[in-house]
């Protein structure tokens, strides 16, 4: 379970749906919506309602310079949003 939760997404969205109880983490590609919840609920000691996922696919990149053109890709991902129970609360800035 220690590898399913990769980090919190913290963006100026994700921060407006912290008052519906919505809360966003980028998580393993291979993990399904029920692995997501139980580490969820044994990391942060919430109660999970819901889970919604969406699969990111990398992009290819191309730059040019000096010595030539160079490609590559961005890296696939997965990102989980989760709505939590009435009253329960994540902190992830709890120590500043």
């Amino acid at each position: 379970m220690m590898g399913i939760l990769n980090k919190p997404i913290v963006t100026e969205k994700m921060t407006q749906l912290e008052t519906q109880r919505q809360y966003a983490f980028e998580v393993d590609r291979k993990s399904n919506k029920i692995e997501i919840q139980k580490a969820i609920e044994k990391k942060f000691n919430v109660k999970v309602l819901s889970v919604r996922t969406i699969n990111y696919k990398g992009k290819q990149k191309t730059q040019m310079t000096r010595r030539g053109r160079f490609s590559g890709k961005t890296a696939q991902w997965k990102k989980a949003i989760v709505t939590l129970k009435e009253g329960d609360k994540i902190e992830f800035f709890e120590n500043i």
